[in-house]
C-alpha cells in the first residue's frame, strides 16, 4: 500500500509542470478576452450594425457575467469538484467563442460575450484553486503563482496586441475563433494531468447566500459599468449601486446566521488575506484604468492606427515577464511586504511618467519609459498579491479564496474604469471649451493617470502598515519558509 501510494504521489508530482502550463494558457485566454475586443469595436460596429449603446455591451456583457458569477462558481468548485467545474467552464467558454466568431446580429455577439464571461467565472477560480493544491510548499507555490500572475498580466496586454493585429490583417472574427484550439487542448489534456479535488467535508451550497452574494456582485458591476457610460447622477447607475449595498448588507446578515455559509466571515476577516485583497482592489482599479486610457490616448491624441497602438504595448509584456521572473525570487529572499511595496512604487513611478506624455512626444522618449516601469512593477506585484490572497487556503476553501481574489480584481477594474474615465472626460470637456482639443484630452489623461499613481501609493500605505513584518517566514504561519 505504501509503495502504491508513493508511486501515485510521484506520478502526480511529475505531472504538475504540464498541468501548470495548461492552466496558465487557459488563464491567458480568459484574461485576454477581457479587452480583446477593445481595438476591434469600430469594425464590429460597421460590420454588424451596432448602435453606440449596444456596442458598449460587447465589452460590458463579459465583465458583468465574469465579475458577477465568480463567487458562486468558486464555491461550487469546492463542493462539486474543481476539475469538473473548470472543464465545464472551459467547454462553455469555447462554445460561446464559436458563437461570437460566427455572429451575424448584434444580439448574438452580446449574448455570446455574456456566456463567455460565465464560462470564465467557472474556469478561473477553479484553475487557481487547482494550482494552490498542486503546489502546497511556500517556495514552489510562490514560483507557480509567479508564472500564473505574469501570464494573467500578459493576457491583458496581449489582448490589445492580438486584437489590433487580427483586426487589421484578417478579420475581427478571429479574435474569438483563436480561443478554440486552447479550449480544446485544455479539455483533452487536463483530465490526464490533474486528479479531481473537492472539499472533504460534505456540505450543502448556501442557496440564500449564493443568491444574495451573486446579486450584490452583478448589481455592483452593472451599476459601475452604467456609471462609466452615463455618469454618476443617472438613475440607471445609482439604482443598481444602491441595490448592491442593500444586497451586500443582507448577505452579511445571512452569512453570520447560517451554519454552512457560502463565505464564512472568518475567511474574510483573516488579516493577511484581507489586506492582500484590499491592495488588489486598488491595484486593479489603477491598472485597468491605465490600460483603457493609454490605448485611447495613443489613438486619439498621438494618432496611432489600431495595429500600431497594439504593437506599442509589446514592451509592456516584456516588462511584465521581467517583473514576474524577479517576483518569486524577491518574495523568497525579501519577504512579501517589501516585494509588494517595491512593485507598487515602481508602477506608481511609471504611471507618473506616463501622465506627462504630450502630443508632441515620440514613442521611445515619451511613452516607452513609463510603460516599462509600470509593467515591471506590475510583474513584481501580481504574483505576490496572488500568493498573499491565497495564504492559508486549504482543501476546503481553495476555490472560494480564488473566487474572492478574482472578484476583487474584476470589481476593482470596473471601479477604476468607471471613475477614472469619467474624471478624465470631465476634465477634458471643461478645457475643450477653450478650443484646443488635443491639449484638453491630454490634461484629462494626465489627471486620471496621476490619480492611478495615488491609488498605488495608498496601496503601499495599506501593505506597509497592515500586512505583517515583511519577511515571508514571519508574516503568516502558512508562509513560513523551510529552515536548514
Amino acid at each position: 500500500m505504501t509503495l502504491l501510494t508513493t508511486a501515485a504521489t510521484a506520478k502526480a508530482v511529475g505531472r504538475r509542470g504540464p498541468a501548470l502550463v495548461v492552466l496558465c494558457f487557459v488563464q491567458f485566454m480568459l484574461v485576454l478576452d477581457d479587452n480583446v475586443v477593445s481595438v476591434a469595436l469600430p469594425t464590429l460596429r460597421d460590420d454588424l450594425g451596432f448602435g453606440t449603446a449596444g456596442l458598449a455591451w460587447v465589452v460590458n456583457a463579459y465583465f458583468l457575467a465574469f465579475g458577477g458569477l465568480l463567487l458562486l462558481f468558486g464555491r461550487m468548485a469546492d463542493l462539486l469538484g474543481r476539475r469538473r467545474v473548470f472543464l465545464t467552464g472551459v467547454a462553455l467558454f469555447g462554445t460561446a467563442s464559436l458563437v461570437c466568431g460566427l455572429a451575424q446580429e448584434p444580439w448574438q455577439l452580446v449574448g455570446g460575450r455574456f456566456v463567455q464571461g460565465a464560462g470564465a467565472a467557472m474556469a478561473s477560480p477553479a484553475a487557481l484553486a487547482l494550482i494552490a493544491l498542486l503546489f502546497p510548499g511556500t517556495e514552489e507555490r510562490t514560483k507557480a503563482f509567479g508564472l500564473w500572475g505574469g501570464i494573467a498580466g500578459l493576457g491583458g496586454t496581449a489582448g490589445l496586441v492580438i486584437s489590433g493585429a487580427l483586426t487589421g490583417l484578417a478579420s475581427w472574427r478571429w479574435i474569438f475563433l483563436i480561443n478554440l484550439p486552447v479550449a480544446l487542448a485544455a479539455l483533452v489534456l487536463l483530465p490526464r494531468l490533474v486528479p479531481e479535488s473537492r472539499a472533504e467535508r460534505a456540505v450543502r451550497l448556501d442557496v440564500p447566500g449564493a443568491v444574495l452574494g451573486t446579486g450584490a456582485l452583478v448589481a455592483l458591476v452593472y451599476g459601475l459599468l452604467r456609471a462609466g457610460e452615463t455618469g454618476w447622477g443617472d438613475t440607471a447607475a445609482v439604482g443598481p449601486l444602491v441595490l448592491a449595498v442593500l444586497l451586500a448588507v443582507a448577505f452579511l446578515v445571512v452569512e453570520s446566521r447560517t451554519a454552512e455559509p457560502l463565505v464564512p466571515l472568518s475567511f474574510l476577516s483573516f488579516r493577511f488575506r484581507a489586506v492582500a485583497n484590499g491592495a488588489t482592489l486598488l491595484f486593479s482599479a489603477a491598472m485597468y484604468a491605465m490600460a483603457f486610457l493609454l490605448m485611447l490616448h495613443l489613438q486619439t491624441v498621438l494618432g496611432y492606427r489600431p495595429l500600431a497602438a497594439g504593437l506599442a504595448y509589446l514592451p509592456y509584456g516584456g516588462g511584465i515577464l521581467a517583473g514576474m521572473w524577479l517576483s518569486s525570487r524577491a518574495v523568497i529572499r525579501l519577504g512579501m511586504r517589501p516585494t509588494l511595496v517595491i512593485g507598487f512604487l515602481t508602477s506608481a513611478a511609471g504611471l507618473l511618467l506616463l501622465s506627462g506624455v504630450a502630443p508632441s512626444d515620440g514613442y521611445a522618449s515619451g511613452v516607452l519609459p513609463g510603460m516599462l516601469l509600470t509593467s515591471l512593477g506590475c510583474g513584481l506585484s501580481l504574483p505576490a498579491l496572488t500568493v498573499a490572497a491565497l495564504t492559508g487556503t486549504t482543501e476546503e476553501d481553495a476555490g472560494l479564496g480564488s473566487a474572492v481574489l478574482s472578484s476583487v480584481q474584476q470589481v476593482g477594474g470596473a471601479v477604476g474604469v468607471a471613475v477614472l474615465v469619467a474624471l478624465a472626460t470631465r476634465r477634458s470637456e471643461a478645457l475643450a471649451a477653450q478650443g484646443d482639443a488635443a491639449h484638453a484630452a491630454t490634461e484629462g489623461f494626465s489627471l486620471a493617470l496621476t490619480v492611478t499613481a495615488v491609488l498605488l501609493a495608498l496601496g503601499v500605505v495599506l501593505i506597509a502598515a497592515l500586512l505583517g513584518s515583511g519577511r515571508s517566514g514571519d508574516s503568516c504561519p502558512e508562509a513560513r519558509r523551510p529552515r536548514g
